[in-house]
């Protein structure tokens, strides 16, 4: 782990040139909430689904990651972790509302576990920045994770302090850890954002490049085109 990690940080080290915060010409739509983990069962009554609530930078980006991943159904970017209801967009990105940008994950256990889901959070951006991922900075853009139950919780607290304890980071890692409260759903044209904007300059030069390398890191667990 420690080795593959390692790897990781060093190609995380290139700072993007743009920031997440953009003017959009499409007009936002109210938020939704989902006070609930989204859970599916089979004809026994099982729970076939779990979530994972993450938060690391522009949402953006970890929605494009994650979506990449064998196992997971959907991904939803989205606001929670603040104190104010329902929140638009642009609020949350005023640094006021104490939301961060985030993602509801929801995956299938029997093909990719919560450590997994951790493994691929802590490579997908640098959790050792305060409140900021390159040049998206303020709170809204912390690393966080929002742990649904006490078994997320127990296994993000072992994975941070043996990635502190083993020094795979040359800083502390500063992940926010909280328990999942209520999460609003991000205004549509936030959703998706990178398929329907290829072009975007955040796009080709901030999210395709972590992209790329996300993939690459996680050849052997990607979804089969």
């Amino acid at each position: 782990m420690r080795n593959r990690l390692t790897y990781i940080i060093i190609s995380l080290l290139i700072i993007p040139l743009y920031s997440c915060v953009q003017k959009q010409s499409q007009a936002s739509i109210t938020a939704s909430d989902l006070s609930e983990s989204i859970k599916k069962t089979d004809s026994d009554g099982f729970n076939t689904t779990e979530v994972a609530t993450f938060a690391a930078g522009c949402f953006w980006c970890v929605e494009e990651q994650f979506k990449q991943l064998n196992g997971v159904i959907s991904v939803v970017s989205g606001y929670t972790g603040g104190h104010v209801k329902k929140p638009s967009y642009e609020a949350v990105v005023t640094g006021n509302t104490g939301h961060a940008e985030a993602c509801n994950i929801t995956y299938d256990p029997s093909i990719i576990s919560y450590d997994e889901l951790l493994e691929a959070f802590f490579v997908a951006h640098d959790p050792t920045q305060l409140n900021r991922q390159g040049n998206d900075i303020g709170t809204q853009y912390r690393s966080a994770i929002f742990y649904h139950n006490e078994k997320q919780k127990e296994l993000v607290s072992y994975y941070i302090n043996k990635l502190n304890e083993e020094k795979v980071y040359p800083n502390k890692i500063v992940t926010e850890v909280k328990p999942f409260t209520v999460f609003y759903i991000a205004e549509n044209y936030h959703q998706n954002y990178y398929n329907k904007n290829p072009q975007a300059a955040y796009c080709q030069y901030v999210i395709k490049p972590k992209l790329d390398k996300f993939k690459k890191v996680f050849k052997d667990k990607l979804k089969q085109k």
